[in-house]
């Protein structure tokens, strides 16, 4: 999942971005509030994490301006404004939820998982198509009780087509869910990962499906007769 940090405190920055990034997201920050109104303008994140008190244009007004484009990513506000009456004016601009500072770095974590299982209408921490299940909170997947051991990239490709399963996912929308700003990954790589993933997942009674011309989509192997 692609996520955008707005954050003007270099150091909490990083670390956050180290979180997130270890946790297999992809990830971009910027530092200013104009950076951000111009980012989300341009770019597509299924999360926004939102500081409020940023240089050249406040936090809210970005929160404005996103909605007022139909922005619909999800947006957590992370600031050091506690009083009722901010909380209730970043709620009430369309943020989805709202954590004060300082806090701890395991409930961020946690409001992160349940905003991204939100914004792709999941309602459980788990998820289950065939004979596999992936576990949102861990995004480890498994086949009844055996793990399954995949490699970033095509665990981060696999998750976009699960959490989609049946449908079908662009190829453009899967690089910008699997890429940020510095990383370069082409149309070409995304078929080598398809490739390795049919081969992974096809004793487990699953393939990935191409839609010509537009992307892909996850389904189940007809069964043996």
């Amino acid at each position: 999942m692609r996520i955008l940090l707005v954050e003007d405190n270099i150091a909490l920055a990083d670390g956050l971005s180290a979180i997130l990034r270890g946790t297999g997201h992809a990830v971009d920050v910027v530092h200013d509030g104009a950076s951000a109104n111009a980012v989300t303008a341009a770019e597509n994140f299924d999360l926004v994490v939102l500081d409020l008190n940023l240089p050249e244009m406040d936090g809210l007004d970005v929160l404005r301006a996103m909605r007022a484009r139909q922005n619909k990513s999800a947006v957590l506000i992370l600031t050091a404004r506690g009083a009722p009456e901010e909380r209730v004016k970043g709620l009430d601009l369309g943020a989805d939820d709202y954590l004060i500072k300082p806090f701890d770095v395991s409930e961020f974590e946690a409001r992160v998982r349940v905003l991204l299982r939100r914004q792709a209408g999941l309602h459980s921490a788990t998820v289950s198509f065939g004979g596999v299940s992936l576990d949102l909170n861990s995004r480890a997947f498994s086949a009844g009780s055996t793990p399954l051991d995949i490699p970033a990239r095509e665990l981060g490709l696999l998750e976009i087509l699960f959490m989609r399963a049946g449908k079908v996912v662009a190829k453009e929308a899967i690089i910008q869910s699997l890429t940020a700003f510095d990383d370069d990954i082409s149309a070409n790589a995304i078929e080598q990962y398809v490739s390795r993933l049919r081969k992974r997942l096809s004793p487990y009674g699953l393939t990935v499906k191409t839609a010509r011309g537009i992307g892909y989509y996850l389904d189940k192997l007809p069964e043996a007769s």
